[in-house]
């Protein structure tokens, strides 16, 4: 309706709405059906009530003003979602969470409503040039994308012979054509997406903000999956691959993910997730599988390969500086060592024997029995 709406639920949602318009109704006569589809969680109690209001919404009559009326879809757990059906003008969409409404009226509680015929409008994770986005391109100090990155991505590149990385991005659409991508090279080259040491990624990044358009929804499994495929080509122990994903928490293919990790479980690969910014991290804690062992479709990962590590928990009070760089390399390689020796002892695969001591040119090695 034009009015402000209230709408209370027993379940955790995700939200997608929709905002349309309609012509007005004749009175005495049937104008439209509402259909609330319901998934209860029993272990969930969350409620929570929400209202609602527009400005400057676009108008789909010629003469007149907008008739805004609102359709909520509800992401499932499998990928689809709960949706009302309704035969209407269409003006525009945003999409947002339980988790974030319920935080209350805020700067960060207003959407920008994204018109039908515009593709080039931010809506994931923020316009990087606006200072609430976390990926917000500030001239005088890294961002908190860049700022994990650094941090992080020093810790583990010792680990690596070249210190060549392949970087991806993902929740974008890029040009020419502006397609959503959740799986492109933070370098633009598809052919070669490897960028030389940490300087080259965050080199990498930065040049991507300038060329893409963030963009929802929030997938993992694509690229997930992408690593397991290198994963399955090397299986001899010969090498072991490990993914770092740095995110603000927001996923849309959970049931998708789960599954690609849970394949992944099986290959030579460990997943290290960096969870930037101040929202809660449910999901990510659930991906970790410390507590519960993740499972998809009814299977469990035969190892946990996921180790979760919140940034926030080592900055200082103004997030700008790592307050133990020690702490942090210690909990995000933590559960790396044990996943790799546990895949190697699974497929029976032995340490390669030790090389024999060098012994300088001209000098006779002399072994004493005692």
């Amino acid at each position: 309706t034009s009015n402000d709406e209230f709408f209370h639920t027993q379940a955790p949602l995700t939200f997608i709405v929709f905002l349309i318009s309609f012509h007005r109704g004749i009175p005495g006569k049937k104008c439209g059906t509402i259909i609330l589809t319901a998934e209860e969680l029993s272990n969930c109690r969350d409620s929570g009530t929400m209202q609602f209001c527009a400005n400057k919404l676009d108008k789909k009559d010629f003469f007149g003003k907008s008739d805004p009326f609102m359709v909520f879809y509800r992401s499932n757990e499998d990928g689809t979602c709960c949706i009302c059906h309704v035969n209407h003008d269409f003006i525009g969409d945003f999409t947002t969470s339980y988790r974030e409404l319920a935080r209350g009226q805020s700067q960060f509680n207003v959407y920008e409503v994204i018109p039908a015929f515009s593709p080039f409008t931010c809506v994931s994770r923020g316009n990087p040039s606006q200072s609430t986005s976390l990926h917000y391109m500030n001239p005088y100090q890294l961002n908190a994308y860049a700022m994990a990155l650094k941090a992080v991505g020093e810790i583990i590149q010792d680990y690596d012979s070249d210190k060549m990385f392949p970087a991806l991005g993902f929740g974008a659409k890029l040009p020419p054509d502006w397609r959503v991508s959740h799986e492109f090279p933070l370098n633009g080259n598809i052919e070669n997406p490897y960028c030389n040491g940490i300087e080259g990624i965050l080199e990498a990044y930065h040049q991507s903000l300038k060329t893409v358009q963030l963009y929802g929804p929030t997938n993992f499994a694509p690229v997930v999956n992408h690593v397991a495929r290198y994963a399955a080509a090397v299986q001899d122990g010969s090498q072991y691959f490990v993914l770092l994903i740095i995110t603000d928490g927001v996923i849309s293919d959970m049931a998708q993910t789960k599954e690609a990790i849970v394949n992944g479980a099986k290959l030579p690969m460990s997943i290290i997730i960096v969870g930037v910014g101040q929202a809660e991290f449910d999901a990510m804690v659930e991906l970790d599988g410390d507590d519960i062992r993740i499972s998809s479709r009814g299977k469990l990962a035969e190892r946990d390969i996921v180790q979760f590590v919140p940034f926030r928990d080592y900055m200082d009070r103004t997030g700008n500086h790592v307050l133990s760089m020690a702490r942090l390399a210690k909990d995000v390689l933590a559960e790396i060592p044990d996943q790799f020796i546990s895949y190697m002892k699974s497929r029976g695969i032995k340490p390669n024997p030790a090389p024999p001591p060098y012994t300088p040119p001209g000098h006779t090695h002399h072994h004493t029995q005692i």
